[in-house]
Order: C-alpha cells, then sequence, then structure tokens
C-alpha cells in the first residue's frame, strides 16, 4: 500500500511551475515521474502532475501504456484535478494514485523501476530539443557505442479549431539516425494522426529516455515526448510515452 509519506518524498522531475519568479502570462508544463514496467516489459506506467494555468487548479494523471500496442489499457489513464479552494498538489496525486494503485500492483509495475537514460527538461539552456543521443546501458567506463533519436515535426493541414490559436497544427515522427555508433536511418515511430487529446499542438520536445529490465533478461526502452500545445496563457507541456524498443515475446 502506498503511503502519503511516499508520495511526498518522490523526486520532482521535469519543470516546476508556479514560482514566484515565474513570468505573470504562462503556460504550464506539467512534471513527469516514470513509475515503471510490468515483469515482461509490455506494460508502461508514468504520472504527470502540475498547476493548470488560467485556473489555478492541481492535477494529476497516471498513463499505463500497452507498449506492444502502443494504446493505453482498457480503464485509463487516471485523472484528477482538484477545484475546491486550498486544494494542494499532493492531494491531486495523492487521489490520482490511489485510484491507479489496483491496475498497477496487478502488473507489478513498482517491482520493476523505470531508469532514465537520458533526460532533456524544458529548463535546461543550450540543448537540442529534438535530438537525444544516449547510450543504451548505464557503465562507466562506456561498453557500448551511443545511438542518436531525432523527432522530425511534420506540418499538418489547417484545422479550422486551431485557426487564430496557433500558427501550425504538427504532427511528428521517431527516428534512429545512429544505433550503436553506426549511422542508421529507422523510424520506430510515425504518427498515423493526431489525436484529439493533444488539443492544437504547436511543436514538440523529445525529453526523456527511460528503460527497463524484464524477468527474463530483455530490455525495453521508451521515449519521453512533450506534447506543446496552446493553453489559457501560453503553450502547455504534456507528457506521452512511445515504445521505441519492445521486450521480445517469451518463447515457447
Amino acid at each position: 500500500m502506498r503511503s502519503q509519506r511516499h508520495l511526498l518524498s518522490l523526486p520532482v522531475l521535469g519543470a516546476v511551475v508556479a514560482l514566484a519568479a515565474a513570468p505573470a502570462q504562462a503556460g504550464d508544463i506539467a512534471s513527469i515521474r516514470p513509475i515503471g514496467f510490468s515483469p515482461d516489459g509490455a506494460v508502461f506506467a508514468f504520472e504527470e502532475y502540475g498547476i493548470q494555468d488560467g485556473s489555478g487548479f492541481p492535477y494529476a494523471s497516471i498513463y499505463t501504456v500497452d507498449l506492444n500496442k502502443d494504446t493505453y489499457l482498457p480503464g485509463t489513464p487516471f485523472r484528477a484535478r482538484l477545484e475546491e479552494d486550498g486544494a494542494s498538489l499532493a492531494q491531486a496525486r495523492w487521489k490520482v494514485q490511489s485510484a491507479a494503485e489496483t491496475l498497477l500492483d496487478a502488473h507489478e509495475i513498482d517491482n520493476q523501476p523505470a531508469e532514465f537514460l537520458a533526460f532533456n527538461p524544458i529548463t535546461e539552456s543550450d540543448v537540442d530539443a529534438l535530438k537525444i543521443r544516449y547510450r543504451h546501458v548505464s557503465a562507466l567506463p562506456p561498453i557500448e557505442e551511443p545511438s542518436t533519436l531525432v523527432l522530425e515535426e511534420i506540418p499538418e493541414p489547417p484545422d479550422p479549431a486551431c485557426e487564430g490559436v496557433i500558427e501550425q497544427k504538427v504532427s511528428f515522427r521517431l527516428r534512429f539516425t545512429e544505433r550503436d555508433g553506426k549511422a542508421a536511418n529507422d523510424v520506430v515511430y510515425d504518427d498515423e494522426r493526431i489525436p484529439n487529446s493533444r488539443g492544437c499542438v504547436s511543436g514538440y520536445r523529445l525529453a526523456g529516455i527511460v528503460a527497463g529490465q524484464t524477468t527474463g533478461g530483455g530490455t525495453v526502452e521508451v521515449a519521453l515526448v512533450m506534447v506543446l500545445s496552446a493553453g489559457f496563457e501560453g503553450p502547455d507541456g504534456r507528457w506521452i510515452a512511445v515504445p521505441i524498443k519492445t521486450a521480445a515475446p517469451p518463447t515457447r
């Protein structure tokens, strides 16, 4: 059983909004906490949370992704937004974690933690928001050559619902241009359509890579992509998880 003490001790990953020094008009950028994988590497769960721009309401969501089908598990994601006066971010997170607990336990998500292989927060300067070069194994000295994953934004036809809100609606694809130190041209994800949940999306960031180990010794990797969509006071940042390396199916 997760405790409130455990919740409040969790590290904050990503950009934190609503600081005193923040501009008066700005969208909100959700923070992210990877939770983990199922033992077979087929399910990945993560939490995003923050303070909604405009309303000031605290919110939290937990997503559980079927990596083989690249879809959410039935009945998910879990979401909480607290509109009561004085409601806190900790309360929103506690509420959504309580709602997701049974499903997370059923898939043993907490037993297979997610490891950051690379992280590119929006607060970091002098980085390429559309490219990450990383190694697949945490080791010193390095035991392998790096791979390079790039995100390519694709202009989409005008959307009447977004006219006057953003200049251009875009989709994206993910491509490896380097694999283990060798040149490559390997598309691992390409938007077939833009889901309505992205709203008037004007851009993306390739914000991180996480990996997990299966009980059978395999590895799985997920790209964390930030979706930048029109918000009440500026661009809002929300997270999606895209499988870029799925675990091999078990042998019979």
